[in-house]
């Protein structure tokens, strides 16, 4: 970390940022970390992006400019040293859609409706042609962290049975997805107009996906409960204004599946690998989220497999990742 300041000091030096005060900013789930620079009512962030980790700055500045240029709301490069995994980026600010919910929780309709006019802009637009692609088989090799921090077993079983569901309700990857769309990434400024009231954040590991893969990312939270009838809306405001066939649910179930099925593998890595306990908190509600998409009729053979694999995340389950 002490290589990390010597950097950021010079990359800040002889910058407009120089002199700014720095407050870090709560991270995600990733290696990444961020500073508020802020000088009197004037802000920017600073990303501190290690390369070393694995972290991709200049594809995070590639899709910015690209999202920016398609009608989003991605943050602008104010300046960028890709080689040590450093950029200072416009702030978007810091009410984000938890944030907002928690001081007007009467909002969340309008909200995920704004939510839902982005996706609706994202599935219109032509993905770029150098990002990886979701398809079934390896929408299937995504899961295997489950097995080897959740379950501690092969779960090549299930691998199978996700590839095969998949391949029959969810086959075509042809939609961008920013794989992270959730309240915590979806900066409120309602000051703003149309998509450009709703500021984008964390999309660095964006793919091409089957549609929906966002859809799913945004109802099946799992930092946050989000009332059925605001799900039940939101899906049918999505399928009206995209004129979804009717096999879509199942699609979006299924790629909620899968997804849940990763964050369960990579909760558990989080909590024992990196020592953040604190994600053992959310994976319940992960659980959950598998169990009410597993409930879609087209699901029954996956639901099956998942239940032979699986054990709920109970607390002696969870105990015992950390022990």
């Amino acid at each position: 970390m002490a290589d990390r300041a010597a950097l950021i000091a010079e990359f800040l030096q002889n910058s407009p940022w120089a002199s700014w005060e720095q407050t870090p900013i709560t991270g995600d789930a990733s290696s990444r970390r961020y500073l508020r620079l802020r000088q009197g009512s004037e802000t920017a962030i600073l990303m501190d992006a290690p390369p070393e980790n694995g972290e991709d700055t200049a594809k995070f500045a590639r899709l910015a400019e690209f999202l920016n240029g398609n009608g989003l709301s991605a943050p602008r490069i104010l300046a960028h040293a890709p080689d040590t995994g450093l950029m200072t980026i416009e702030d978007l600010g810091a009410n984000d859609f938890v944030a907002c919910l928690r001081a007007n929780p009467g909002d969340q309709a309008m909200l995920y409706g704004a939510a839902t006019d982005v996706l609706i802009t994202l599935r219109a637009v032509r993905a770029p042609n150098d990002l990886p692609v979701m398809t079934p088989q390896v929408g299937a090799q995504m899961i295997e962290i489950l097995g080897t921090y959740y379950t501690q077993s092969s779960v090549a079983d299930l691998q199978a049975e996700v590839e095969i569901a998949l391949a029959a309700n969810a086959p075509n990857p042809d939609t961008l997805a920013l794989r992270d769309f959730h309240a915590e990434n979806l900066i409120w400024r309602s000051e703003r107009e149309s998509n450009d009231r709703v500021g984008l954040l964390d999309f660095q590991d964006a793919f091409i996906a089957p549609e929906g893969y966002d859809l799913a990312s945004l109802l099946r939270d799992v930092r946050r409960e989000i009332p059925q009838d605001i799900v039940n809306q939101t899906i049918d405001d999505y399928c009206a204004r995209t004129n979804a066939p009717a096999t879509f649910r199942a699609q979006l179930a299924c790629l909620g599946v899968q997804r849940n099925l990763r964050i369960l593998g990579v909760f558990a890595r989080l909590a024992t690998e990196h020592q953040r306990p604190k994600y053992l908190a959310f994976m319940p509600r992960v659980w959950a989220n598998i169990l009410r998409d597993l409930e879609n009729p087209a699901l029954g053979r996956l639901k099956r497999a998942v239940f032979a694999a699986v054990r709920p995340p109970t607390p002696d389950i969870l105990n015992g990742l950390t022990a």
